[in-house]
């Protein structure tokens, strides 16, 4: 069941229909699936489409530590400032050019029932339109006994930070066919992303939650099914069809970034300043950057996932001629062009960071392999076919490092700064 290319583009912000959207989705092979190609020129630095997601959802632990953003969209919803001053540990920290942070208290709003918040009417009335209706808690917000709030808490016991998914992302799709009054149309959507056998799918699962992975998802099973059962989407509540639904959020779910202090900080390099203006702005800037890291670490952004339909068309690359970012500080995903693109030439994004495409071919493959399940046979592994499968003493530190972090640090696609 196959959905239409016109609901496929239907996502893309800011165009009327295929046409003005300059890619088409190809059939590439049975081992990659789909691929998104260009059908015009697209130059470097282009836009090449911008795309908002069929769902998206925060982390569960990220909202737990108070990064406050839109229930729908996920813009963060804390002045610069604020933000700052929470990062920092510092009350009392004050950032210069105040007038420059994008975030408008005065649109935010909240469901009047379980008083989630919004940044805007918009989003608020998207969201009841969409899927909050179903899963609105109402007075049971704070309720451990509801069983949203169940699932919720049993998911958090089980993924820990740094976080690669989310069980609301699953909620939000059965919540979304469950209003809808075309639920065909939804499942069509949601069908169109990528596949796995079984045993690809417990390796995926297994990644997310551990060891204990089996008896673990059958009591996310349980409690999913208690919460949003729907006649129509039967198949997912079934050991397999819940652990395929798993591995579908697991390898196509794309990382969201947001972050109010990013947005203040690329306005404050847009200002036209007096050399020395400038050099007492950047320096503040970079100390203010180095008290976060002693104060928070590396978690600086609201964080989330989303389902992005033509993003999930995007093959791997270690030389990738494209990438993702939030510049638009939500949840709306760019995609831009590394560099000229052909006509007829397949558009590839990384899904790997900037630090993990230096690495050797060995290295990334072992990466792709492991989070991914593909081996990548890109210009730039096929060139470094003949290197010997080792990696570098550097490396080997690093990879040893990784080892002790939680299983599902590199799970899901770059998390892309905004």
């Amino acid at each position: 069941m196959a959905a239409s290319m016109c609901d496929v583009f239907s996502f893309c912000v800011g165009v009327a229909g295929p046409a003005r959207v300059p890619v088409e989705v190809r059939f590439v092979s049975s081992a990659k699936g789909k691929g998104l190609f260009a059908t015009q020129l697209i130059r470097k630095g282009e836009t090449i489409f911008v795309e908002r997601p069929l769902v998206a959802a925060q982390f569960l632990w990220n909202a737990l530590y108070r990064y406050r953003a839109c229930d729908h969209c996920l813009r963060a919803l804390e002045k610069a400032e604020e933000n700052a001053q929470r990062l920092t540990g510092k009350p009392g920290q004050v950032l210069p050019h105040p007038e420059l942070c994008p975030v408008r208290k005065d649109l935010h709003q909240n469901c009047p029932h379980c008083q989630v918040t919004y940044c805007s009417a918009e989003c608020r009335l998207a969201a009841a339109e969409q899927y909050h209706q179903i899963l609105c808690p109402g007075p049971s917000q704070d309720d451990p006994a509801h069983p949203l709030n169940k699932l919720q808490e049993a998911w958090r016991s089980v993924h820990y930070p740094p976080e690669t998914a989310s069980i609301m992302l699953m909620a939000r799709m059965v919540a979304t066919v469950k209003q809808a009054k075309d639920k065909d149309r939804w499942i069509r959507l949601f069908s169109q992303f990528c596949n796995k056998t079984a045993n690809e799918e417990e390796e995926i699962v297994h990644k997310l939650l551990g060891d204990k992975f089996k008896g673990q998802l059958e009591l996310l099973r349980r409690l999913f099914t208690e919460a949003l059962y729907e006649e129509a989407l039967s198949q997912w509540f079934t050991p397999d069809g819940f652990r395929s639904l798993f591995a579908l959020v697991g390898t196509n779910g794309q990382g969201i970034g947001t972050s109010s202090l990013s947005q203040w900080v690329h306005a404050c390099d847009a200002l036209e300043l007096k050399p020395q203006d400038r050099e007492q702005l950047d320096a503040f800037i970079d100390q203010l950057y180095k008290d976060i890291e002693a104060a928070t670490g590396e978690f600086l952004n609201c964080e989330g996932s989303g389902l992005f339909v033509l993003q999930s068309c995007c093959n791997h690359s270690c030389v990738p001629n494209a990438e993702t970012s939030f510049p638009e500080n939500n949840f709306l995903l760019h995609v831009t062009a590394l560099e000229d693109i052909k006509p007829g030439e397949e558009i590839c994004i990384s899904y790997l960071d900037c630090c993990q495409r230096e690495r050797s071919r060995h290295s990334r493959h072992k990466i792709l392999r492991e989070n991914y399940l593909f081996v990548c046979s890109c210009p730039k592994c096929l060139a470094e076919a003949d290197e010997p499968n080792m990696t570098s003493e550097e490396e080997e530190e690093e990879e040893e490092e990784e080892e002790g972090e939680p299983e599902d640090a590199e799970l899901g696609d770059e998390m892309t700064d905004v």
